[in-house]
């Protein structure tokens, strides 16, 4: 399945289509014959690349892109601590950006504009400027935060995009970069991997051994729909990184780092375009992830609370304690500003759950964030069309299930922000 979707990679949407449809018709068993289970495997996959294919062409219309909604006013009074009155009173002068109206003559603002609002004030009052525009500093380095756990559905993918979203608005400049073959990130922003990422367009691109056809990661760096965020995106192609690593450490033909500095130097190229990277690494304890943890300067660690989870995560800790260890005796020295363990799909009134989160507490103390990720059909119905609840416009949902889980959502990456503040010496 692997080598059919490089042979596709570089074919436009609709010939692809074609192309899963054409797999699942040829798979198609004949009646009364036993089917292997290759075959049935490659007929699954054509029905289930076709049928995504079909729903995500409704959902975004060929040539249409997934874009961002528009922010009310005292929206953008929360986001900038700008007051509503002073919004106001700028765009009867015709100050700043022009607002656009609504129906009801509301003023509405793209995240552009809210930008442009953030560096005017922040040049008018220079004293001020980093609670209007929280950039990197001279000497500030640049954030790189793993989100990590090799346990399925621990929220890594939903952490990373509420986080990246979440940092933008507030108003940095965000790289996220999607590790994960499955690429739910790439998703997540309008990109479906099997579709819109060809050959050589994720972060193997980068970190490939052949010098030939490796490429600089700006090279592969996508402008997304969301203002202040870029995208490296990702699907099965990167688990070539997986495959050519234990073979060049074989033979030790590779030219150039070793490997699990490659990501790190790759970062290192666009150091001064970004102040946070969101890795989104994969359910695996890899060479992937291995190189997310040593370019990482910061870690965050999802856990589901059910005993199951935490004991899955506990042998990712065992394994990449000793991986760790293997990584200091080749001379590589981990030094990471933070690594907290993150309370994910949590329900407050599960009485086993609580007691699992109490342990962790007991155990870790302030190494487990103060906030959690509540479970909420908010996030799950927001998950379903694609988006994270900052998307979501109050009144597409019910308004106190919204209320609840944006609350949480939000203390978690306060937390998180107030963590890489902190690394970088700002009180």
């Amino acid at each position: 399945m692997f080598y059919l979707w490089r042979a596709m990679a570089g074919k436009p949407a609709e010939g692809r289509q074609e192309e899963h449809m054409a797999i699942a018709d040829r798979a198609e068993p004949i009646f009364g014959a036993k089917e292997d289970a290759g075959g049935k495997i490659m007929r699954h996959a054509g029905l289930l690349s076709a049928q995504l294919q079909q729903l995500r062409t409704r959902m975004y219309p060929p040539k249409s892109e997934k874009t961002l909604r528009s922010f009310l006013t005292n929206e953008v009074s929360k986001l900038t601590s700008i007051p509503d009155s002073t919004l106001k009173l700028m765009s009867t002068e015709g100050r700043g950006p022009v607002p656009s109206r609504l129906e009801n003559n509301h003023r509405v603002y793209t995240l552009a504009q809210i930008n442009e609002l953030r560096e005017l004030f922040a040049r008018q009052k220079p004293a001020e400027a980093l609670r209007f525009l929280p950039r990197r500093r001279p000497g500030e380095h640049l954030q790189v935060i793993a989100i990590a756990n090799f346990k399925g559905g621990s929220a890594k993918t939903t952490t990373c995009v509420h986080l990246s979203h979440y940092l933008a608005l507030k108003g940095y400049r965000v790289l996220a970069l999607d590790l994960d073959p499955q690429a739910s990130l790439s998703a997540m922003f309008g990109s479906q991997p099997e579709v819109d990422v060809g050959s050589n367009e994720t972060i193997y691109a980068a970190l490939r051994y052949d010098d030939a056809e490796r490429r600089p990661i700006r090279e592969v760096i996508r402008k997304t729909y969301f203002e202040g965020i870029d995208l490296v995106p990702g699907n099965l192609e990167v688990m070539e990184y997986e495959h050519e690593t234990p073979r060049v450490l074989a033979n030790k033909s590779g030219s150039g780092a070793i490997f699990f500095e490659r990501l790190k130097l790759a970062l290192a190229e666009v150091d001064a375009d970004y102040d946070v990277v969101i890795l989104d690494t994969p359910p695996s304890l890899g060479f992937l992830t291995l190189s997310a943890i040593y370019a990482a300067t910061s870690m965050i660690i999802t856990v589901h609370p059910a005993m199951l989870d935490v004991a899955s995560m506990s042998q990712f800790l065992l394994m990449m304690g000793d991986l760790i260890s293997v990584l200091n005796e080749s001379g590589a020295q981990l030094d990471q500003d933070f690594i907290r363990y993150l309370v994910t799909r949590h329900d407050p009134n599960d009485a086993p759950q609580s007691q699992v989160v109490a342990m962790l507490r007991h155990m870790f103390g302030t190494d487990v964030l103060l906030p959690t990720a509540i479970e909420s059909t908010a996030v799950e119905a927001a998950g379903l069309a694609k988006r994270s609840l900052y998307e979501l416009e109050m009144g597409q949902i019910g308004r106190d299930t919204h209320k609840r889980a944006r609350e949480a959502v939000d203390a978690v990456n306060e937390a998180i922000v107030r963590l890489i503040n902190d690394s970088w010496g700002r009180t």
